[in-house]
Parts: structure tokens; C-alpha cells; sequence
């Protein structure tokens, strides 16, 4: 990257950062069961709901004690459940013309990030009927207030229930990007454990792994604040205490629990602080390839690591620290290899791989452009990266070229 635009990108993020503590951040209220939410309801006027989730959650059958706590409430409920694994534009339209259609006064995203994000995006197009998605995109375009909004997440990792973001794709030009303001922050979020029982093993794994690249991404980049930096360390120890026993003993609920708060930490985190280019590189992979978001961040996150290089040594000796891995007063480089090497030793526990079958090398200007304009200049990362320099991840995830 050039020195001009370094220089744009650094004075953009300092801004940032010095307006943090001015800025109407908050928390959603935790519930810990779906059982809490009739009374809730109750309190908010709402009579009417639409439920927003996905044909997978349906098909587990992870809302019927959502639904069954409701009819014997008396509160009307809709399902939509067609989202995709990056909600489209398309998917919003639709929930949009249920919530319409049935009168509903408040929405539950009932799900995994993608359909917390589309329930996001739904009340957000509800605030503001005559504004497109796309005129919302980038930082503070919404501004009014949502209907009631409440995130039941079934997996432990995207951190969706407590981000001001929504992440969606253009349906028909596959461009993916955040729409990003404090009224899309969730009212409550219920950290139940027993509707993250039927989770796949594989899909705990690549979802915890989401949480650890929020933590992690949260405490490298050059944003952090006290409150942001103990979120995230809080959240990288629950994970490595608890990751590989939710993967191995799914119905240990404990481990679950554990995991939703971890994660509830992680996004804490990241809502402040942002991300990298972990997650620049792998939303372009979901919005052009509909890579699972959670499976391209843990592809990537210690390759990324790995070029920041000795930048965020000594931050990942406090991560490696926090997470068990090493001991207090090893060596920063030492700990920070220890680190990497954890993360990559728990892809292969996991069965993750380092590639992405789906990118094609002609598409990978095109993707690291993609990258480049949602990270620059909003993430602070530790070493910043233009298009060109980005390519590099996309050269490492490809399979190889002689096949």
C-alpha cells in the first residue's frame, strides 16, 4: 500500500478511536431460555412475530420449543426459514413481505449469523420503508430505531447477537457487504444452551472457530479499549477450554453454554474494536463462492497471523497465555509460533483443511478488490494491505494449479 492511502487509512481509524467512548454503543440484555421470551413479548406490545431462520434449523427441529412457549402464550408467529448461508437481498424481500403481509410488531433472528443478519437487515428496511439496502451499506446510515429485535443464536461463534453489523449479498451481482449502525445492536439475546444441542460436530468447530477469529482479530488490531481487550481474552480462554469438548460431547452443556457466552464476548469485542482482513478475505469467498463465513475464517486466520508477523508478537503471547498454550514469561515470538501452531493443530483436530476448492485464479483480482474495499480503511489491522497484497491469501487457499 502506498504511503498516501497508509496514511488515509491510519488518520480514518485514529478518528475512530478517539470517538469510541462518545459513540451509543450498548449490550443487548441476556435470557438464558427461550421460555423468558412470552413475558418479554409481553412488555414490548408485541402480539404478532416473525421468526427468521433457515430450512437447516427447521429441519433439526430447533424452534419447536420457541414455538410451543409461544402458542401456549397466545402470540402469533410466522416463519421464514428459505435464508441462505449469506443472506441475499432477495431473502430480506421475502421476510420483508411476510413481516408486512401478517401485521407482526417485532422479529426473532432464530439461527446461525446469517439469519440474525437478515433479521437485522429486515428491520432495518422497516425503519426505513423507502431506503434500499445498498443505500445503507457502510457506516451509519440507518439511524432510526428497529421494531423489537431479539437474536436466539443456534451456534456459538458468529457473535451476531450482539454486533451493530449485518452482512448481506447483492443477489444478483454476488457483491457482498455490512451495513453498519447501533439500532441493528439487538434488544436481547438468548444464550440457551439446548437449542445448540443438535449442532453438528463439524459445525461447532468451524463456528467456535468464527468466535476465535472475532477475539483474536479484536485484540491485534490497533482500536482496543480496556473493556474490548479483557472481552476478548475472556472469550479465547472459554473457547480453548471448551471447543473441543462441545465438538467431541455435543450434548455437554456446559461446553455449550460456555460457547455461547464466549462468543457473546467475542462479538462484545469486535463491535468496538472490528476485525481484520480475516474476515475481508473471507466474506468476498462467501459472497462469490457462498463459502461458509465460519469455515473461511478458520482457513485463514492463522495465515494471516502468520504474515502480520512480528507486529502482534507480543499481543498473541497474552492470547496464547489467556488460552493455556503457553506460560507467563516466555518469549513473545516463541509464544506468539505456540499460538499459531495451537490454532492450526485445532484445524486438524477438526478435520479443516487450508484450502477452498471453489476459487478460481482469474477471479482472485476481483476477490482481493472486494477485500480491500470493505477493510480499508475501516479495520485497524496491524499491517496494512492493499488489492495486490491481499491476493497472497487467495494464492494460499487455491488448490494446486498443476492438478
Amino acid at each position: 500500500m502506498n504511503q498516501l492511502r497508509k496514511l488515509y487509512c491510519r488518520t480514518f481509524q485514529a478518528g475512530l478511536k478517539i470517538a469510541l467512548p462518545f459513540l451509543p454503543y450498548r449490550k443487548p440484555d441476556i435470557v438464558g431460555s427461550v421460555k423468558a421470551l412470552p413475558e418479554i413479548l409481553r412488555k414490548h406490545g408485541c402480539e404478532r412475530i416473525l421468526i427468521i431462520t433457515d430450512s437447516g434449523i427447521m429441519g433439526l427441529g430447533l424452534t419447536r420449543r420457541l414455538e410451543r412457549v409461544l402458542t401456549q402464550n397466545q402470540i402469533s408467529y410466522y416463519i421464514y426459514d428459505k435464508t441462505v448461508a449469506n443472506p441475499t437481498t432477495v431473502n430480506v424481500a421475502e421476510a420483508l413481505n411476510m413481516y408486512q403481509t401478517n401485521d407482526c410488531s417485532g422479529i426473532i433472528g432464530f439461527g446461525g449469523g446469517s439469519s440474525m443478519d437478515c433479521a437485522k437487515a429486515v428491520g432495518a428496511r422497516i425503519a426505513k420503508p423507502k431506503q434500499s439496502l445498498a443505500k445503507m451499506k457502510g457506516i451509519l446510515k440507518v439511524h432510526k430505531r428497529l421494531p423489537l429485535l431479539i437474536a436466539v443464536p443456534t451456534t456459538a461463534g458468529t457473535g451476531s447477537e450482539t454486533t451493530l453489523a449485518a452482512v448481506i449479498t447483492d443477489a444478483e451481482t454476488r457483491y457482498k457487504y455490512a451495513i453498519n449502525d447501533f439500532p441493528l445492536i439487538p434488544r436481547y439475546a438468548v444464550l440457551d444452551p439446548k437449542v445448540t444441542l443438535s449442532l453438528p460436530p463439524f459445525i461447532t468447530a468451524t463456528t467456535g472457530m468464527d468466535a476465535l477469529t472475532h477475539a483474536v482479530e479484536a485484540y491485534i488490531g490497533r482500536s482496543t479499549t480496556y473493556g474490548t481487550r479483557k472481552n476478548a481474552l475472556m472469550a479465547v480462554s472459554l473457547i480453548f477450554q471448551n471447543i473441543d469438548k462441545a465438538y467431541t460431547q455435543g450434548n455437554d452443556m456446559d461446553a455449550r453454554r460456555n460457547m455461547l457466552h464466549a462468543s457473546f464476548y467475542a462479538g462484545c469485542a469486535f463491535t468496538k474494536s472490528y476485525v481484520g482482513y480475516v474476515h475481508a478475505v473471507a466474506h468476498s469467498l462467501g459472497g462469490e463462492y457462498n463459502v461458509p463465513h465460519g469455515l473461511a475464517n478458520a482457513i485463514l486466520l492463522p495465515f494471516v497471523l502468520e504474515v502480520y508477523g512480528s507486529r502482534i508478537h507480543k499481543k498473541l503471547y497474552h492470547l496464547s497465555v489467556a488460552a493455556g498454550i503457553s506460560v507467563k514469561g516466555t518469549p513473545y515470538d516463541v509464544a506468539a509460533k505456540e499460538f499459531i501452531e495451537a490454532i492450526k493443530d485445532m484445524k486438524k483436530r477438526f478435520d479443516i483443511g487450508d484450502t477452498v476448492k471453489e476459487i478460481r485464479e482469474e477471479d482472485i483480482p476481483k476477490l482481493s478488490h472486494y477485500a480491500d474495499k470493505e477493510g480499508n480503511p475501516l479495520y485497524p489491522v496491524p499491517v496494512l494491505m492493499d488489492a495486490k497484497e491481499l491476493e497472497k491469501f487467495y494464492y494460499i487457499m487455491i488448490e494446486d494449479l498443476s492438478m
